[in-house]
């Protein structure tokens, strides 16, 4: 029998099931049905992969490169501390905001071409920040950067549910993970030695190689089925007016969560202005979605089971975790340990290297025994008790202590990485799997932007507190708790003794504060996630995005 003979069988099966048990739920008649064909990898889908993989790693590297290079940039460029801030925080905030926009696009243009664009925005951005010679530019080209980062995000995890079934996709995603975790942790250690050692500059000039390599890759192997229309039909499908409402209004709410507390006081007006107009214009958003727009950006079906909707509300928890810990982690290795840039980036080997081979152990796993819902309750399970353990590091925590503390949340937010994918994706159907991934992306990284915001406000508040009733420190606990990173210099600097060891002091203990807030939210993302379902993950691959199938033409030998 061949495939096509197969694929209908498996449809006419599928249909005469679903006739004789319109009584039961989706997931149980899919439990019901015949087995799908195994699935066997091809060589073309090997190389595809692997060029998802670079290029994911280059991503990861330049969104953490530079934040340890930026005091070294700030000096030579002559920049002002808001200058460097921008050019540090505007890549999170532009790949954030097109995620959506990228996914939604490669559905009416084609995965190739939208990645290929991505691809376009990252290099052109890494060239113009590679040749700046002020802030200005820099900012500019990190914006850039920013889209296309937030292309290759959503576009390199959307392709792998194009190849890949729902059951096998744990050990591919385990693989991305594992790209991020590599970036994430050696991001930091090659910019500050490139900054510290050799030219800042050559931070930017390093992703060319990579994408030179995507550009070379990725036309020659990426060749997926799309539907035929002209260039005028796909320009009607584009959502043109709920794009421009979810960029603005996405926009609005970062840009003041982000500068809140940093650059305005969280009462300011300056801050609270645009964060009500940001909410305004989402739930305006919302509305056009559901009720006006043809081809919405956002497919609000996506919402409508319970499973996607703890899930979701899982990764932005996940996010903010994830994310606080990456930043406010550092603090301590630096401030109370007084580490290096470049060995604090070995010190948070513990916490970030553990997320890579538990993303892959769950992925196989759960390919193997196609049950998910373990997966997640562990990992918030883990993430929990994680996130407590922190809470015993303190000023004289010894080196093995904090590596097997640090451990723990490592595995939790790892084993969480593709668990929580496997839950939306297979809650979503086969046409909206794509949309289902972004949205998933999108708020892991709407979660990273929170967390950064939300950890700095529960520091500044408690480290304020904390100095308020030390009698030396008292005058300038306002300002020292203002900026958390400028503080970790005026620690250095300050001489041995007991003014020395209370700052300290008030520091680790305002990190604990910071540490039982993540309590607080893992608890959440745990308890929404016993609303996941059970379920089944044996299904067809459905895609209209496939790898073509080269033509075999049959020659008779007379």
């Amino acid at each position: 029998m061949d495939a096509a003979s197969e694929s209908t069988l498996f449809r006419e099966l599928k249909s005469g099931s679903e006739e004789q048990n319109t009584s039961t739920t989706p997931s149980s008649q899919t439990s019901i049905l015949t087995p799908p064909t195994a699935w066997v990898p091809s060589g073309r889908m090997y190389i595809v992969f692997l060029t998802m993989c670079v290029i994911t790693l280059t991503a990861a590297l330049d969104a953490t490169s530079l934040s340890v290079a930026l005091p070294i940039i700030s000096e030579k460029l002559h920049g002002s501390a808001i200058e460097a801030f921008w050019s540090g925080t505007s890549f999170l905030l532009t790949s954030t905001v097109f995620q959506p926009n990228f996914a939604s696009l490669s559905d009416i243009f084609g995965r190739k071409a939208l990645i290929l664009v991505a691809l376009v925005f990252f290099t052109v951005g890494a060239i113009v920040a590679s040749v700046a010679n002020n802030f200005s530019v820099i900012l500019v080209g990190r914006s850039i950067q920013g889209v296309g980062g937030g292309g290759i995000i959503a576009l390199t995890e959307i392709i792998v549910t194009d190849l890949v079934p729902l059951r096998e996709r744990g050990k591919y995603f385990g693989f991305l993970s594992m790209m991020w975790a590599i970036g994430s942790v050696s991001g930091p250690i090659i910019g500050g030695a490139f900054a510290q050692e050799a030219n800042w500059r050559w931070i930017f000039w390093l992703n060319l190689p990579f994408c030179a390599l995507g550009f070379v890759l990725i036309p020659l192997y990426l060749n997926l089925n799309h539907k035929t229309e002209s260039f005028m039909e796909k320009l009607a499908r584009v959502d043109w007016v709920g794009s421009v409402m979810f960029v603005g209004s996405v926009t609005a709410v970062l840009i003041p969560v982000t500068w809140g507390g940093v650059m305005y006081d969280w009462d300011s007006w300056r801050t609270l202005v645009p964060l009500c107009m940001g909410v305004a214009g989402l739930a305006a958003f919302v509305a056009y979605e559901r009720w006006v727009s043809v081809n919405p950006l956002i497919r609000l079906n996506l919402f409508g089971n319970r499973t996607a909707l703890a899930n979701y509300f899982g990764t932005i928890m996940h996010g903010i975790i994830l994310w606080c810990l990456l930043y406010y982690l550092p603090l301590y290795y630096e401030a109370i340990k007084g580490l290096s840039p470049i060995m604090t980036g070995v010190a948070l080997f513990p916490e970030t290297f553990t997320v890579a081979p538990a993303s892959i152990a769950v992925g196989i796993l759960v390919s193997v025994t196609g049950r998910f819902r373990w997966a997640i309750w562990l990992g918030w399970a883990l993430t929990i008790a994680g996130m407590g353990l922190m809470t015993l590091l303190d000023v004289h925590t010894s080196t093995v202590s904090w590596i097997f503390i640090c451990l723990v949340g490592g595995l939790g937010t790892g084993v969480l990485f593709p668990s929580m994918a496997f839950a939306v994706q297979a809650a979503a159907s086969g046409e909206d799997t794509a949309y289902a991934v972004s949205l998933f992306s999108f708020f892991r990284a709407f979660g990273q932007a929170f967390g950064v915001a939300v950890g700095g406000v529960i520091f500044q508040n408690a480290l304020r507190s904390k100095l308020e009733a030390i009698p030396g420190l008292s005058a300038v606990a306002g300002e020292y708790a203002k900026d958390s990173v400028a503080l970790v210099q005026v620690i250095r600097m300050m001489p041995l003794g007991a003014e020395r060891e209370a700052l300290l002091g008030a520091y680790a203990d305002a990190l604990k504060v910071v540490w039982m807030a993540m309590i607080g939210f893992a608890v959440a993302g745990g308890l929404a996630s016993l609303w996941t379902e059970g379920l089944s993950l044996d299904r067809e691959l459905e895609t209209q995005h496939g790898l073509k199938e080269k033509k075999v033409v049959d020659v008779e030998k007379k």
